[in-house]
């Protein structure tokens, strides 16, 4: 069993800034996962966006906190607290922040089967 905190050094030491906008951490990557890619957190501030990008992985978003408006290639819808959003592998997403409170999401990403 492996219990990783997000306050953990392990967790800290891979602070990145993701796709232009929000402040990242890798929570479990493939230093220990053997068949998911990475359960990650990602915080979104007031008036950030996570930038358009096509990742080689199924992604889930799960919405912790706050809002915005998530686009999957052509679709757009407002997400909030409790909110999943399914991304296909090869489809372009975003995620905009359009209000004053920060955004705290969820990432979980596996490659396809």
């Amino acid at each position: 069993m492996i219990v990783r905190n997000i306050n953990d050094k392990e967790v800290l030491d891979t602070t990145y800034l993701a796709h232009g906008g929000a402040i990242a951490q890798m929570v479990l990557d493939r230093r220990t996962l053997k068949e998911i890619g990475f359960l990650a957190i990602a915080r979104l501030g007031p008036n950030k966006v996570i930038e358009a990008h096509v990742d080689p992985m199924e992604e889930i978003y799960f919405v912790l906190s706050g809002s915005g408006e998530m686009k999957v290639d052509e679709e757009t819808r407002q997400v909030g607290p409790g909110d999943a959003v399914w991304i296909p592998v090869g489809t372009s997403h975003a995620l905009a922040n359009n209000t004053q409170e920060e955004c705290t999401i969820l990432v979980v990403a596996s490659p396809a089967w």
